[in-house]
């Protein structure tokens, strides 16, 4: 149920319960406030419309506060005539509480609103929900299947088989392993010798270059003795 209103010029929605914002009333908070323009209404599906106003229908409200809305800044300005006016404004208004919407016969209507919801009240109670009824559905208990137990041994046997052949398995792939990691150390080795044998230059023969130098060094010294000796003459 709503009615829409007229107050300053301007139009509203009022709902019972909720509040308006409008523009600002002289009275002060807390003092009640009828408003008797009333352009339509609309109550359980139907709605009436004034020409302009209806007659007999009003709605009672609650002044709860005054207050100012965001500033709003206003510039004027002229091209080419130095002529700049700049202005703030805020508006002012008043929040309603809207109490009750009073029309003639709204007694039965009341009546019949309430009739209604305690009646859908009272069917929601009477079915039982969908959830209750698979709660007290019990599941199903299933059989456990049991193994019998020689088909565990066999399995623990096989398995045992399996280990035991992969241990034997890589014990004998050890032991070939080593021998070919011995033969290439081996190879390597001798093929390292005969390389540096290849590589190492000879020494060259210093005994007879000694030899050489001793006998230059004896020829020289005869020869010396041999001038001394003549200038001595």
């Amino acid at each position: 149920m709503y009615a829409i209103i007229e107050n300053g010029g301007k139009q509203y929605k009022a709902v019972e319960g909720g509040f308006i914002e409008i523009d600002l009333l002289p009275d002060e908070v807390g003092k009640k406030k009828t408003f008797d323009k009333v352009l339509l209404l609309s109550t359980d599906g139907k709605t009436e419309v004034g020409e302009p106003y209806l007659k007999g229908v009003s709605v009672d409200t609650t002044i709860i506060s005054h207050f100012k809305a965001p500033k709003i800044i206003v510039f004027k300005y002229r091209a080419k005539q130095r002529y700049r006016v700049k202005t703030g404004h805020r508006q002012k208004y008043s929040r309603v509480l809207i109490d009750t919407i009073a029309f003639p016969g709204k007694s039965d209507a009341a009546k019949k609103s309430m009739d209604t919801s305690i009646s859908k009240k009272s069917a929601a109670a009477k079915k039982p929900s969908s959830a209750a009824k698979k709660t007290t559905t019990k599941p199903k208990t299933e059989l456990k299947k049991t193994v019998p137990v020689k088909a565990v041994k066999s399995t623990v046997s096989a398995a045992k088989k399996t280990t035991s052949t992969k241990a034997e398995a890589t014990t004998s792939k050890k032991p070939a392993a080593s021998s070919t990691k011995k033969s290439t150390v081996s190879k390597a080795r001798t093929t390292t010798k005969k390389t540096a044998k290849k590589t190492t230059p000879k020494k060259p023969t210093t005994s007879k270059t000694k030899t050489a130098t001793k006998k230059t060094a004896a020829s020289k010294a005869t020869t010396d003795k041999k001038t001394t000796s003549a200038d001595k003459k």
